[in-house]
């Protein structure tokens, strides 16, 4: 496979180009350009260049609202809600957070739920900006049905990533992490089955609840959750903030979330954002501290989601890029 070298600000640009043309109106398009130059600066490629297509493609057909304007509100005392109104998540996250932050600064802690969104594909790119923003950000999401509960054998809930983001002391994230409640992503298994390779036992079911090596038997079956009952109800407890509490739709309910045409995602995130200081003051960063130094202090380990270098060029794959610049025209 030919690689090529491109920068961070030619994928902003060409992404949001291409949203526009397929009819994003400008400030859609530079929200979801942003997470899309950010996903590929940190390798995370199926959030990123990889997923625009579908963006464009779902923007023509209008399985995605691109000029829609969200609807900020709050419910309650500590409470902010955005109707995405079944447009994309990172322009409504973005309308949202403000306010947001405002509440948490006020009253300590806020809720922050995004309703009736498109995926939003990486979870942990808005908690993230919650931690830039000196606040420790939580948030939850679900998707389309692929995993079933522990001794059966239909998808119930999403893959239901949950991340968290922790701000540093002099500003920016102490650390983080964003993880799936499921075994594996769904991504490996179809590479596995594409590339005619086994999969380790434990990370799927066939269409009979039985445990395979087999991808396209685990295909035509489900996945598992990480940890068995432990990660089942992690990924319960995702659906219900993500689904049930900001009245958006449960994985059930979710189309494939790639397909083309079809009804709108629907879906909703749920964020927990907290001052860290409300309760206990500077020792937040002490204890903190105490946990990283001992991490650090140990040759080879790090807290998760440190250590990775600023870059302002990736390496991409060059038939990714070629489709890029037909999509942006």
């Amino acid at each position: 496979m030919t690689q090529i070298t491109v920068s961070l600000d030619d994928i902003f640009d060409r992404s949001k180009a291409a949203l526009m043309k397929h009819g994003a109106n400008e400030f859609v398009a530079i929200e979801v350009a942003k997470a899309v130059r950010k996903a590929e600066s940190v390798g995370n490629l199926i959030c990123g260049l990889y997923y625009l297509e579908s963006y464009c493609t779902q923007l023509t057909s209008g399985r995605v609202s691109g000029d829609i304007e969200p609807v900020v509100s709050k419910p309650k005392l500590a409470s902010v809600q955005v109707d995405a109104k079944l447009g994309f998540a990172q322009p409504a996250f973005a309308r949202g957070l403000p306010e947001a932050i405002m509440v948490a600064q006020e009253a300590g802690t806020c809720a922050l739920a995004i309703c009736h969104s498109h995926t939003c594909t990486s979870l942990g790119y808005f908690t993230e900006q919650i931690a830039n923003a000196g606040m420790i950000g939580i948030g939850f999401t679900n998707a389309s049905p692929v995993v079933s509960p522990p001794n059966g054998y239909k998808a119930v809930i999403g893959t239901n990533p949950i991340a968290m983001s922790i701000p540093a002391k002099e500003g920016g994230v102490a650390f983080q992490f964003d993880q799936s409640t499921s075994a594996v992503a769904l991504g490996k298994i179809t590479m596995a089955a594409s590339a005619g390779e086994s999969i380790p036992l434990g990370w799927a079911v066939d269409a009979e609840g039985k445990p395979t090596t087999d991808p396209k038997e685990a295909l035509k079956g489900s996945l598992v959750s990480t940890g068995g009952y432990k990660g089942w109800g992690f990924g319960l407890m995702t659906e219900i903030l993500a689904a049930a509490v900001t009245g958006s739709v449960n994985s059930l309910d979710v189309a494939g979330l790639k397909l083309p045409d079809g009804k709108p995602h629907d879906l909703g995130q749920f964020y927990f954002i907290v001052d860290p200081t409300t309760f206990s003051g500077d020792a937040f960063w002490e204890r903190l501290a105490r946990v990283s130094d001992a991490v650090t202090e140990q040759e080879g380990a790090r807290l998760p989601g440190t250590g990775k270098a600023d870059v302002s060029e990736v390496t991409i794959a060059k038939a990714v890029w070629d489709q890029t610049l037909e999509l942006a025209g």
